[in-house]
C-alpha cells in the first residue's frame, strides 16, 4: 500500500510541474512511453541488476529522454532510480494520466461485461454513463464471464451492478428472508 501512496505522491508532484509548464500531454506521453520501455523484460532486468553500474543506468535514461523539454521528466525518472522506485514508474504514469483526465473533467468508467462489447455498444454505454454522472467518460472495458450477463460499471466512487450474477444473488436473498 505504501508503494501505491508513493506513486500517487510522485504523480501529483509531476502533475503540478507539468501543469505549470502547460505540458501535460508531453509529460503523459513521455511517462507512458517510458513505462512501456521499462516493461520489456530485458530492460527491466538491466535496471534491476545490481551488477549494472548506477552511471550506466543514468546514461540509459538520458538516452531515452534526450530532448531539453524532457529534462524535468528525465529528472523525475532519475529520482525514482536513485530512490529505488523505478519499478513504480508504470503506477506513477497511470496516476498521472488519471490526474490529467480529472483536470479535463473526464471520468474513467470501468465497464465489465460477460462478453466483449461492440464499438456501438461501447459508445452507447459511454453516453448513458456520461448522462448519469454529468461528465465526459472514458470507457475502459473488461470481460469477466463470471458475471453471466449484464454489466458492472465503476465510475469515480460509484458502482452500478446490473449483472445477472447480482440479480440472482438479490433474488436468493429475497427468497431466504
Amino acid at each position: 500500500m505504501a508503494a501505491a501512496g508513493a506513486a500517487r505522491r510522485y504523480a501529483q508532484a509531476a502533475f503540478e510541474i507539468a501543469r505549470e509548464q502547460g505540458a501535460l500531454d508531453q509529460w503523459e506521453r513521455d511517462l507512458q512511453r517510458l513505462s512501456e520501455v521499462l516493461a520489456d523484460p530485458t530492460v527491466e532486468a538491466f535496471f534491476a541488476s545490481p551488477a549494472v553500474p548506477e552511471e550506466a543506468k543514468r546514461e540509459a535514461i538520458a538516452t531515452l529522454l534526450p530532448e531539453e523539454p524532457q529534462r524535468l521528466v528525465r529528472n523525475l525518472v532519475l529520482l525514482l532510480l536513485e530512490r529505488g522506485r523505478l519499478p513504480q514508474l508504470p503506477q506513477v504514469a497511470e496516476e498521472f494520466s488519471h490526474l490529467v483526465l480529472q483536470e479535463r473533467g473526464i471520468a474513467i468508467a470501468e465497464v465489465t461485461t460477460a462478453v466483449p462489447l461492440s464499438e456501438d455498444e461501447q459508445r452507447l454505454v459511454g453516453e448513458r454513463v456520461a448522462a448519469l454522472i454529468g461528465k465526459q467518460v472514458e470507457l475502459r472495458p473488461r470481460v469477466d464471464p463470471d458475471i453471466i450477463g449484464g454489466l458492472v460499471v465503476r465510475v469515480e466512487d460509484n458502482l452500478i451492478d446490473g449483472s445477472v450474477r447480482a440479480q440472482l444473488h438479490q433474488l436468493r436473498q429475497r427468497m431466504v428472508s
